[in-house]
């Protein structure tokens, strides 16, 4: 069954590219967990209990709103729906709500107070929360994703999205393999902080990269890992220049060095062109050795 909206299959989904999440977006995700709430869904892990003490109900409100700002210290819940809180607490919610949530089955009938006590399908009520989530993520433009394993990770952007989602780095070289893969994964995160990390880890393993090959000096191994990506002269020299310039970028910015001269990065899009810019160039060479 095709779940899609009519919009999307006439016109192409919304494009994932805001990083802020919109009062509007806010509104869709207090509004899936407050229905989950009285659902019953978060009762596997904050359980309202029957008054006879044998079996779960619901979820106990108490419990769960106790639980939110011990885990995330600047949200309390219930939250003010109208006011945005920032955009990190807001995904470390989500993923609260997805460890701690499971779809309540009814299992007995407890006629004397008319209710049910429930069990716990833990599988299917994340699933259902993750699609949903996703679904307003998506419809808003957002680029965040929530994983099967409960991680929100950033979309990258879509030219290089595929490429780092697949991407299993196999250089021959293990510490190479996992400075790229270390790279890729805090690319990938919805801090910028931690994006701003992807740079440092990618800088490193492009200088790492320049030694691969052998040679007497960094110099002659990078001549000779360029010499197998472009025997047509003109190409050549354009390799050459982009590998002078991808050093002097690392040297120049606030990425492979922390001194005072340094210009720090302090732009979204800036980290996403130099990681691109640099990712590009690494994944060509690593495609041709």
């Amino acid at each position: 069954m095709n779940n899609s909206y009519f919009s999307d299959r006439e016109i192409g989904s919304k494009p994932r590219i805001k990083e802020d999440i919109t009062i509007t977006a806010w509104g869709g995700i207090v509004s899936l967990i407050k229905s989950h709430i009285e659902k019953g869904s978060f009762g596997v892990e904050f359980p309202a209990a029957c008054q006879d003490g044998h079996g779960i109900i619901g979820t106990d409100f108490q419990k769960f709103s106790l639980a939110i700002p011990a885990e995330i210290p600047v949200l309390i819940w219930p939250v003010d729906d109208s006011e945005v809180p920032s955009k990190l607490s807001i995904l470390d919610l989500i993923q609260f709500c997805y460890k701690n949530i499971a779809d309540p089955v009814r299992e007995r009938h407890h006629p004397f107070f008319d209710h049910y006590h429930l069990g716990f399908d833990r599988v299917k009520g994340q699933r259902d929360f993750r699609q949903k989530i996703n679904c307003i993520l998506a419809r808003n433009g957002l680029v965040y994703e929530l994983q099967e394993d409960g991680q929100i990770i950033r979309l990258a952007p879509p030219v290089l999205r595929e490429a780092l989602q697949s991407a299993i780095f196999s250089t021959g070289d293990s510490l190479l393999d996992k400075m790229l893969e270390v790279a890729r994964k805090k690319y990938l995160d919805p801090d910028l902080t931690v994006r701003k990390e992807a740079l440092v880890k990618l800088w490193g393993a492009w200088e790492r990269l320049k030694t691969i090959e052998p040679g007497e000096d960094k110099k002659k191994s990078t001549t000779a890992l360029l010499d197998k990506c472009a025997p047509e002269a003109k190409f050549r020299e354009t390799l050459d220049n982009e590998a002078v310039e991808l050093t002097r970028i690392g040297n120049t910015f606030s990425i492979r060095h922390s001194e005072t001269t340094q210009v720090p990065l302090e732009s979204s899009e800036h980290v996403d062109y130099l990681f691109h810019r640099l990712f590009a160039l690494i994944q060509m060479i690593l495609r041709c050795k």
